[in-house]
Order: C-alpha cells, then structure tokens, then sequence
C-alpha cells in the first residue's frame, strides 16, 4: 500500500471512529439506549459497573482481533485495532461533553444515523468496530443457521436484555436506533451514487450498443453467449449505468427492440475500465 492510500486509509478509518464515539456519547449512551453487537454489550455494562464505556469496548473486542487476523488478514486487523483504540478514547474525552437532546426519540434517531454512518466508514476502509460478524461466521461453520440468522439472533437478545437493564421503553427505542444504524451502514458502505449493471440480449445488439455509446454516453462490452434452449450463438450486451440513466437505457432498448432481454442489478462499487460517461449531444 502507497504512502497516499495509508494515510487515506487512516483519515477515514479516523472519522469514522470518531463519528461512532460522538454516536455513543453524545446520543445512545447518556439517554440509556444501547446498539447491538459488543457495543450494545459494552453500554450495558458500563450502566452496571459505573465504568466508562470506553474501556469495555476495547476489552471486549481485543479477542476478535486475533479471530479476524485468522480469518482475513493483518491488514484488516491493524485496520481495526486503530479505529477502536479511536472510539474508545473518543468516548472517554467526550464523557463528560452533555448530551445535545434528553428526548429519546430524537437521540435514537439521530445516535442512530451518526453511528450507523461512522461504523460505515470504517468497513468501507477495511476495518470493524464490532467482533459480532467474525464470532457468527465461526458459529454457522458448526451450527446450521447462517451468518445473518445468527447476528439478528445475538442483537435481539441484546436489545431484549436493556429491558431489563433498564425498561422496555429503551428496549423500543434501542431497536429503532439500532435499526436506523444498520439502514445507515447500508447506505454508506454502498453510497447514494449507487451504479446499475445491465445485460441485454439481443439481435439487435449492434444498433443497441451504438445507441447507448452515442444517446446516452455509456461504453458497452459485447460478450459471447449461447442459448440454453435453442443452442445459438448469441451476443450479450454489457454496461454499467447509474441509476438516473436506468429509464432513459429502457427506453433505448424498447424503441430498438421491443422484445430484448434485459436484466438490471445493483453495483455497489465501480473503478478502472471506463465508466466514465463521455459528452453527448
């Protein structure tokens, strides 16, 4: 890794621990209303012990370092262990700072959005705050519920536990943050730019592609296909789009071939080739 890439890496795995922190200590925490994973875990006891929370989110995490070390590499390890040694210091200097709104509602809402966009960040640059995924992919190699299965099983216990912590009400309200949260990583990990894969199978699919390169600006790919049923050579058209460019493709493709086959799928992430769009008239 370049000099420029590790310290990009660095800034962003930064703000995002720091965004997380500003999550916890400004929003969740002071209002008693706790996330899933470890740091729903780490808040809880930090209300029993009267310990910041700080501490426990390193304690608690430290082991899944040396799992996701194991399991993906030390790059990703360093990566974490920098951006939660980040949020455990952030919430500790941000400890004393009052909380911006005693409303619950509000705190889970909006703790959710800043948390869910800082723990976003941080996976986007090869990093995690929270060891629940590495213990669930260990699990389901020996139990058979998935992944996903397994994370929404643990965080349910953990939100149903702060209505006994605390009171059922916090249990609702940590539901909503935590579930604001995960809509946010989502959106952060994939971006609001999100791009559009597209395959086209037509007869057609020479006129189509020129369209497509001169109407709407986009490189196309020609590849070699063959029908399952009829065992013909086919050509099979490939782009990628953004999702504003989505209506105007299906129009090109109707008015050129009303009978085309067309698939459309959501890209997360795009880079080389040449996606970028060129001028059109």
């Amino acid at each position: 890794m370049t000099k420029k890439a590790l310290l990009r890496r660095g800034v962003f795995l930064f703000l995002g621990a720091a965004l997380m922190s500003v999550g916890l200590e400004i929003f969740l925490v002071p209002n008693k209303i706790i996330d899933g994973g470890i740091t729903g875990i780490s808040i809880i006891l930090s209300y029993i012990t009267n310990i910041q929370v700080g501490l426990f989110l390193t304690l608690l995490n430290l082991p899944f370092l040396y799992l996701g070390y194991k399991m993906i590499g030390k790059t990703f390890a360093l990566s974490t262990l920098f951006a939660i040694l980040i949020m455990s210091t952030g919430t500790i200097l941000l400890h004393p700072v009052p909380p911006l709104t005693i409303d619950p509602l509000l705190a889970a809402v909006f703790g959710g959005i800043i948390l869910g966009i800082g723990v976003g960040i941080v996976i986007r640059f090869g990093g995690s705050l929270d060891g629940t995924e590495i213990v669930a992919i260990l699990t389901s190699k020996k139990i058979p519920f998935s992944v996903g299965e397994i994370v929404m099983f643990f965080n349910l216990f953990i939100l149903g536990s702060a209505g006994f912590v605390y009171s059922w009400d916090r249990a609702m309200y940590s539901l909503i943050a935590y579930f604001i949260a995960y809509k946010m990583i989502d959106v952060t990990i994939e971006g609001f730019d999100e791009s559009k894969s597209v395959w086209i199978i037509s007869d057609q699919f020479r006129e189509i592609g020129e369209a497509v390169l001169d109407r709407l600006g986009r490189g196309v790919t020609y590849l070699e296909g063959e029908g399952g049923f009829s065992g013909e050579n086919k050509k099979v058209i490939f782009c990628v789009i953004t999702r504003l460019e989505e209506a105007k493709l299906k129009s090109i493709v109707d008015e050129l071939d009303s009978t085309a086959f067309l698939a459309v799928g959501n890209i997360h992430d795009v880079k080389g080739g040449r996606f970028k769009k060129s001028d059109i008239h």
